[in-house]
């Protein structure tokens, strides 16, 4: 590093948010998330032996995903590479590879590559890291605010650890503002700002469980405030409320909340009450829950509990989930309460999630038979030797496309998994297959 970029180094971090400042660099600073770095669990112990595996760490925003990966940069012997999704490309990837690949040479030592919002990456670019996290060039450390399980390809998944970070408790988010005022090095020590407990308390609360956000809040209110006559900068809830801008609803304290707004407002549009399904949804919206999540319960909601009433909830909740995912927040909430509102005025049914759950459980403990020798496939030479398609009868040779044939196997002849019901298209299917003769 020559002088001017040591200038430049120094000033960045001087210039930087309180919340880049304060990002701890020992495992034993961070804030929370016990149930993964307490003494004795398997990720804490795996950083402080410096054995690590591929990673991905998988959570809401400002809950401590960067900031466990830059403690193992701190920590490790071997070498650290970043690399953001949003900003790199597949060249970057193979530089990163090609450097990795001359540093085993020389020195023995692995490379950790870190990729934040690995997510973004499309599938060639996560395809272009799995050989090298295979032969062992690399230790991948992803970093996803989506659940791994959507975003990230299978391949890297199953040669991963996943753990998932939780929005930080309010004690948690306590003592990291506490540490932000009080530290004169990297916090707002020198502004000798005196925060009330109401005030420590309005931001714990109200953050979200996000770190980000709450240093972010407090240090817009020590830069805005006017000092006092005793020379300090006093900030209670008044400021607090005008530095975070909107009223944060408390949503995901202890994470119960969250389960009971969700069940709520899947309960709403499943007994059709449409302003309460919009209450809730409202709820989560200003909370700042992902509109993806919402969008997928909407889309269960539209097949466990319409179904076939009305095959039209699942087509408008599928598209309404692809189109909140592609245009984003803030216009994402019309197309959401769209689909709920559909949703929750279509009439209802719940045959089809009854019947499949009856069918797998005999197909569990039930003795269930052979498939009907005319129902197997016949598509190859010999197999009307074995007496398999002979039997078979094509529907559409007979009037109305139908014909009376058992497709069930003999051991399971005559049950009725799906019971359909009198609503919506459902009782036209029913009368359809009434007057044909099958069994409902």
């Amino acid at each position: 590093m020559d002088l001017f970029d040591y200038i430049n180094e120094s000033k960045k971090n001087i210039d930087s948010p309180l919340a880049s400042r304060m990002r701890p660099t020992k495992l034993e600073d961070i804030a929370g998330q016990e149930h993964i770095l307490s003494p004795g669990k398997l990720l804490y112990r795996a950083i402080k032996a410096d054995k690590l595996q591929s990673l991905i760490f998988y959570g809401p925003p400002g809950t401590g995903k960067t900031t466990i990966a830059k403690v193992i940069a701190n920590t490790t012997k071997a070498s650290f590479t970043v690399l953001n999704a949003t900003t790199s490309g597949k060249q970057d990837i193979t530089d990163a590879v090609k450097e990795a690949k001359i540093h085993q040479a020389m020195t023995g030592n692995k490379t950790i590559i870190f990729v934040d919002e690995i997510h973004r990456f499309n599938k060639a670019q996560q395809d272009a890291l799995l050989p090298y996290t295979e032969d062992g060039t690399i230790i991948l450390i992803g970093a996803t605010t989506e659940n791994p399980y959507f975003e990230v390809n299978r391949a890297l998944i199953s040669r991963s650890l996943i753990f998932e970070l939780r929005p930080l408790d309010e004690k948690a988010i306590r003592k990291i503002i506490k540490d932000a005022v009080e530290s004169k090095e990297r916090g707002l020590g020198a502004y000798q700002c005196k925060v009330t407990e109401e005030a420590l308390d309005f931001i714990a609360l109200r953050s979200g469980g996000d770190a980000r956000s709450a240093l972010n809040a407090i240090e817009l209110a020590a830069m805005t405030t006017e000092r006092s006559e005793d020379g300090l900068i006093h900030i209670d809830v008044s400021v607090m409320e005008e530095c975070m801008q909107k009223r944060m609803l408390n949503y995901d304290k202890k994470g119960d909340n969250h389960y009971d707004v969700i069940s709520a407002f899947i309960k709403s549009m499943r007994g059709s009450d449409k302003d309460a399904t919009l209450h809730y949804l409202a709820r989560m919206i200003e909370a700042g829950e992902d509109p993806k999540f919402i969008a997928r319960r909407i889309t269960i909601c539209a097949s466990e509990d319409v179904g076939n009433a009305d095959p039209m909830a699942l087509i408008v909740a599928t598209n309404a989930m692809l189109a909140a995912e592609r245009i984003g927040m803030p216009e994402s909430r019309i197309i959401l309460a769209q689909a709920a509102v559909y949703v929750a005025c279509a009439p209802k049914s719940n045959a089809c999630y009854l019947g499949i759950d009856a069918a797998i459980n005999d197909v569990r403990h039930k003795d269930i038979g052979m498939v009907p020798l005319h129902l197997k496939d016949a598509h190859y030479s010999g197999a009307k030797d074995l007496g398999r398609g002979i039997e078979y009868r094509y529907p559409h040779d007979y009037p109305h496309h139908y014909v009376q044939q058992d497709y069930l196997p003999e051991a399971l002849r005559g049950t009725v998994y799906c019971h359909l019901t009198e609503e919506g298209y459902e009782h036209k299917q029913k009368v359809r297959l009434t007057e044909r003769g099958v069994s409902i």
